[in-house]
């Protein structure tokens, strides 16, 4: 368990907050109409959950779908990589075997952009996520036309009103949706809303605390169907094989590559001591 706890506060609720107002500030620079029309002229490749189901597209049809991570900064840990080149990273990611690339597009927390994820987008073949605290249309609308396959939702961090309703909204738009969930109640909201990918994270949002645990609780309660994710807190081959053995079918990982010289060859290698474990 990680003890990168915030003293007295509620990390989430701050996120949100400056997320709202920055997005006010994006909604002024580009109206509603004009960013509607660029989205248009973006056709999502598609492919975010059938990569992460996908059985028998890797050397072992078992092993771990991993969606990796390009970020910056986290708020727990404070810069991962000085030199940071999401392109470079996505590219290694991808011939290291990633299933999907997940990008950060939060600014003032994680020092992302939209700007990143269009030109991963630009640069690899496989799916990529917006990973960001979407809180309205505007988001989402945004992650299409920089090219996104799926956006993340944050069941934390909205109403169970404001979950569905942006979850159908994605998916018109011909994106798939990974809803972030850390416990029972949020998993019941994701369900409602028609979730069919489910991360699990083990990182409380609002304190930082990490707890893998989190991730064996939950999947007993995980409906038939849907694919499970686990994310935050995961080291090695070793996490992967014991959660894939409860259910998970993938795992989102950033910070343990992030802090490597060679990111790509990092999720390399623990692909390849996934390989070692099936045998």
């Amino acid at each position: 368990m990680s003890n990168h706890a915030v003293p007295g506060g509620d990390l989430l609720a701050t996120i949100v907050a400056a997320t709202k107002r920055t997005v006010e500030v994006r909604q002024q620079r580009e109206a509603l109409a004009a960013l509607e029309a660029r989205a248009a002229r973006r056709t999502p490749r598609g492919g975010f959950r059938l990569a992460l189901e996908a059985q028998g597209a890797r050397e072992v049809a078992h092993l771990p779908r991993v969606i990796a991570e390009c970020k910056r900064r986290s708020p727990s840990r404070g810069v991962l990589r000085a030199d940071y080149d999401p392109v470079a990273i996505a590219r290694g990611y991808e011939r290291g075997g990633a299933a999907a690339i997940s990008v950060l597009t939060e600014p003032t927390f994680f020092d992302g952009a939209l700007e990143h994820l269009e030109a991963v987008r630009n640069a690899v073949t496989i799916p990529v996520l917006r990973k960001d605290f979407i809180v309205c249309e505007y988001q989402i609308l945004e992650a299409r036309a920089a090219g996104a396959d799926a956006v993340l939702l944050i069941v934390a961090a909205l109403t169970s009103d404001e979950l569905q309703r942006l979850h159908a909204y994605a998916e018109r738009l011909g994106l798939d949706v990974l809803v972030e969930v850390h416990g029972g109640d949020e998993l019941s909201a994701a369900v409602d809303a028609g979730a069919k990918v489910i991360g699990v994270n083990n990182r409380n949002l609002r304190t930082l605390v990490v707890d893998v645990h989190a991730s064996e609780t939950i999947i007993s309660r995980m409906p038939a169907g849907v694919v499970a994710v686990s994310e935050s807190g995961l080291k090695s081959a070793d996490d992967l094989a014991r959660l894939g053995r409860l259910g998970y079918r993938a795992f989102l990982m950033g910070e343990r590559f992030m802090t490597q010289a060679d990111p790509g060859g990092a999720l390399e290698t623990i692909l390849a001591d996934c390989v070692s474990h099936a045998r």
